[in-house]
This record gives C-alpha cells, sequence and structure tokens, in this order.
C-alpha cells in the first residue's frame, strides 16, 4: 500500500524544484501525470500529456510574442518547433530529475532507448497538470521562460539550429494534411565547401524554394526556410468561390390554343 504521507511529501520536493507552492497544484493531477502508460491502461498521463503539448507550444509563442516582437513568423515557427522537441523537453526534464518521479513497468524500465521519448511525454504531462490547476499559464511561465530565454538566444547565435523544416512540416499539415518533400544534389566535390549541396521543396507538384549548405540537412534547412513565407502566404489566402451562372429566367408554358366547341346537330346541317 502506498504511503501516502511519503508520496505527497515526494511530489512536495518536485513543485519545489519548480518554485511552485504545493497548495496551488491539485495533487491528484500531479500523481497522474508522473504515471507511464507501462503501469495502468486506464489511469496514466497520456490525456495530461495532449492538453500539455498545447500549453507549452502556447507558452513558448507568449515568450517569443513578447520578448521578440519584431521576429519574422518563420524564424519563430522555427524557434519553437525547436524548443518543443523531444530532444529539448527530455534535456529539461532531466534538470528536474523527472525520472525519479515517474512510475515505470518492469518492461519500461528495461527500455532505455525510449528513456528521453518517455521523459519528454511525462514533461507535457506535468505542465498539463500545472495548466489544470491554475487554469492559465501562470504555474508554467515564471521557471519555463528560464529556459525558452536560454534556448532562444543559443538558437539565434547559430541559426543553423532552428528548425525550418518542422515549422514548414507544421504548417502544410495544418493547412493541407499533407508534407513536403525534398530534392538534393551534390553540387560540389569539395569536402567542407558552405554550398556543396542544393536542396528543392516540392509541395503540391510545385518548387516553393532552393537551398544550399554544407549538407544535405543544412541545404534543406536553408530551403525550407525560403519557402516557409511563400507558402504560408498562398496557403492563407481566401479561396475564391467558384463563378456562378447568371440567373435564368423560369421556363414559360407554351400558348395554349383556345378551347373547341362541338357544333349542335343543328348547326351542323345548316
Amino acid at each position: 500500500m502506498v504511503d501516502t504521507y511519503h508520496a505527497l511529501d515526494k511530489l512536495d520536493k518536485l513543485l519545489l524544484q519548480f518554485d511552485i507552492p504545493a497548495g496551488q497544484v491539485k495533487g491528484n493531477l500531479l500523481r497522474l501525470a508522473l504515471i507511464d502508460i507501462s503501469c495502468s491502461a486506464t489511469e496514466n498521463n497520456e490525456k495530461l500529456e495532449f492538453l500539455g503539448d498545447a500549453a507549452l507550444r502556447l507558452a513558448a509563442a507568449e515568450f517569443l510574442m513578447e520578448h521578440y516582437p519584431e521576429m519574422p513568423l518563420g524564424e519563430m515557427s522555427a524557434i519553437r518547433s525547436h524548443v518543443v522537441s523531444d530532444r529539448i523537453l527530455a534535456t529539461i526534464a532531466k534538470h528536474y530529475h523527472l525520472g525519479d518521479y515517474l512510475q515505470l513497468s518492469k518492461s519500461a524500465q528495461g527500455d532505455k532507448a525510449g528513456t528521453d521519448s518517455r521523459l519528454a511525454d511525462t514533461l507535457e504531462a506535468v505542465l498539463g497538470a500545472l495548466y489544470l490547476s491554475a487554469g492559465n499559464l501562470s504555474l508554467i511561465r515564471p521557471w519555463l521562460d528560464t529556459h525558452l530565454e536560454r534556448l532562444t538566444n543559443e538558437l539565434k547565435t547559430d541559426p543553423a539550429k532552428q528548425n525550418y523544416k518542422a515549422a514548414l512540416q507544421e504548417l502544410t499539415q495544418l493547412h493541407c494534411k499533407a508534407l513536403p518533400t525534398y530534392k538534393v544534389v551534390e553540387i560540389s566535390q569539395v569536402h567542407g565547401d558552405e554550398e556543396r549541396f542544393l536542396a528543392q521543396v516540392w509541395f503540391q507538384n510545385k518548387s516553393w524554394g532552393q537551398g544550399k549548405g554544407r549538407s544535405r540537412k543544412m541545404a534543406e534547412q536553408a530551403a525550407a526556410q525560403v519557402a516557409f513565407d511563400d507558402l504560408r502566404q498562398a496557403l492563407s489566402q481566401p479561396v475564391a468561390p467558384p463563378p456562378t451562372a447568371p440567373p435564368t429566367a423560369p421556363p414559360t408554358a407554351p400558348p395554349t390554343a383556345p378551347p373547341t366547341t362541338k357544333p349542335t346537330a343543328t348547326e351542323a346541317y345548316q
């Protein structure tokens, strides 16, 4: 049987890492956020993870809008895609030692390859619990902004890390439920050449941009950056309704002949 006192004490210690007083968070939600689906098919953190993913994206968007209002939308989208990636979330989760609090089945404990993915999911579930407890981002932004600021500064000083491919993928999936494709060719045989590879972005049978880079990945990122703004503008244009045919006059009935009457017997012999 679980020792409730020590269980709550452990959760209080977790909240202290976020500088959140224990009384501001609903304990049942936080406990649920720390139960992996491998432990229970009915009581687990999947739904909180779903909500936390949305809360995380909103918090990142608010942060960028408040601190970098002049930043182009394409750069904002690329930075947000980077900071909400599983790799970054797992790093933040490790910073708070979430793995020490997560309940896993024995089989999941042995799955070392899935550790980072589970930690990222758990952090999102914790965000979901915090959001539901407050009804807003007030329990999230104060500690998350520190990480967002550090990550954004790193990306601004090293644009190669910005994930324009992910931002473009989100854009096309949102509007068309489809993904762009890339065609990459090697145009230089010189190792280390900054323009060794040329990449083109194709979407719906049309090329939307091209870019060059010293690696295939960097060339694709450069092409995605070019394509993002053009595609965003194109996809945001309202679709013109099909032309309507001019109204037609209602059909007229054919003229009717006057009624005929049969002659009377008297008239017939006159």
